[in-house]
């Protein structure tokens, strides 16, 4: 490992730690500045801390390793995600920021649900932190299986270890420097880190292609791939498999790690000014990870390059190609996609267990700083069990991903918006729907039907999750009857 790339790691590492120091500093003492900064975050903070927040190493790793595998097809992908967030803004994010504070000031998600539908408050509170904390604690582990597998790829025995191996050495350093800054400055801090990372990330994508570009003809190479169709939307796509791809859109109105952005911008009147800046900055990013995986592909092509695993293909270009000062920043850029992701899930699961279990249930009058630290305490518990999960160095990015964000997306997806749009919903339609959406997707996975649908490919979880959800609520709705002391959406 070159003292330049290692230089470049420490710096980027320096710099997240340095921030969340300036974040407790500027954070206010209580559980509303440490979970939500106040609720005072700028459009461009908030755009860039969605964004960085909801790509983790999927979009270094998985998506170009997808596209350097499989070709222009896995873009579908890339596709659905994009009209997914841009509805995602328009629909969710005014509502939910009025909404959040006018009832009762919600500082979770589950608050909001249980402010939103009195009748069944406890429950739901209950049921949807169950179902944040356990598949927040899968995606975190995608997150960390990241880390790994950069250091076991970059630094392959160059670094001492104390016995670890270089997978194990990557997920401590990932998940060691995260837990940090964010047990030190929280929401604040996990948001400013989450902008400066956004900038890094989409740096990073658009020069590496760009350089691939320069150093290899790359049409020729493309050109040479013994893979028909290989730059064809269609060619080799089926229905199911376009609909299983395309429907990734939708898990983004259930990302509590996401949505709880828009809950913390400072005024509703910024979120199309932060709309604007965040899809920019996914288009942008999405189009350079896809380049990236094409590249990377006519790259090797051309250069007779093995790539045993091609989620690793960002990881190998970026020593090959570039100076190693370059190098540490681009291993950055992935570190950056990683600990933005982890850091948010991380804060949130840890409020969802302080808010809605400990103050819930153990200390209803326990005070703010005693709050605080318990949310701390929780981010260090959620970190562990993720750590054990990780663990498993032949873990998939991408499955990893694809498994909690349909699990997410179909518990509350359904749910958050009906439960902002639909005045007639009822506590017992929204109970249905979130037990029925995360139970349909846990089934779907333990039958495999996601890998074998119908003698074809398999059909992603969330479809059958999400739509599930969705009839569970209108249908326990219509049957329950509405109290009329429920608040108005």
């Amino acid at each position: 490992m070159n003292a330049y790339t290692l230089l470049s790691l420490a710096a980027y590492f320096a710099l997240m730690v340095g921030i969340g120091i300036y974040a407790w500093a500027k954070t206010r003492a209580d559980s509303a500045g440490y979970l939500l900064a106040g609720r005072g975050l700028g459009p461009a903070v908030t755009a860039l801390s969605a964004g960085a927040s909801d790509m983790s190493g999927w979009l270094l790793l998985g998506l170009p390793g997808a596209l350097f595998a499989s070709g222009l097809v896995e873009a579908w992908i890339a596709i659905g995600l994009t009209i997914g967030a841009l509805a995602n803004w328009i629909v969710v994010a005014p509502r939910l920021r009025e909404q959040t504070e006018r009832l009762g000031d919600a500082l979770t998600i589950p608050q909001f649900l249980a402010n939103r539908f009195p009748e069944t408050g406890t429950l739901l509170r209950v049921t949807s932190a169950v179902v944040i904390v356990g598949f927040f604690t899968v995606y975190t582990a995608s997150g960390m299986v990241g880390g790994g597998k950069l250091f076991a790829t970059a630094f392959a025995g160059s670094l001492p270890a104390a016995g670890l191996s270089d997978y194990m050495l990557g997920i401590f350093v990932t998940a060691g420097i995260v837990l940090l800054y964010t047990m030190i400055g929280g929401f604040l801090a996990v948001s400013l880190t989450d902008f400066v990372q956004g900038m890094i990330m989409m740096t990073a994508l658009v020069v590496m292609p760009l350089v691939i570009w320069m150093n290899t003809d790359a049409a020729s190479a493309l050109a040479m791939v013994p893979q028909a169709g290989y730059l064809s939307l269609t060619q080799g796509a089926t229905l199911v498999g376009v609909i299983s791809a395309v429907t990734w859109g939708l898990g983004y109105f259930g990302q509590p790690h996401i949505i709880v952005r828009f809950m913390a911008i400072d005024r509703v009147e910024n979120i199309p000014r932060a709309r604007l800046i965040g899809m920019s900055w996914m288009v942008i990013s999405l189009a350079g990870a896809i380049a990236v995986g094409l590249a990377g592909r006519a790259y090797a092509q051309a250069r007779g390059l093995v790539v045993e695993d091609p989620e690793t293909i960002f990881i190998i270009l970026s020593e090959l190609l570039f100076h190693p000062a370059v190098t540490g920043f681009l291993y950055a850029a992935l570190l950056a996609a990683i600990m933005s992701t982890i850091s948010a899930q991380l804060l949130v699961s840890s409020s969802s267990l302080t808010e809605d279990f400990y103050r819930l249930f153990l200390r209803r009058r326990a005070s703010e700083r005693e709050a605080v630290n318990i949310s701390r305490l929780c981010v260090g518990l959620v970190a562990a069990a993720a750590l054990v999960i990780a663990a498993d160095p032949e873990s998939e990015v991408l499955g990893l991903v694809a498994n909690a964000w349909a699990g997410f997306g179909a518990a509350f997806g359904p749910l958050i918006l009906l439960a902002l749009t639909w005045n007639r919903m009822t506590g017992a339609g929204a109970v249905a729907g979130l037990v029925t959406g995360a139970g349909v997707v846990a089934g779907w996975i333990a039958l495999g039907l996601n890998k074998a649908f119908l003698g074809g490919p398999g059909l992603y979880e969330i479809v059958p999750g999400f739509f599930a959800a969705l009839l569970a609520i209108v249908v326990v709705s219509r049957l329950t009857a509405r109290p009329e002391s429920a608040s108005a959406a």
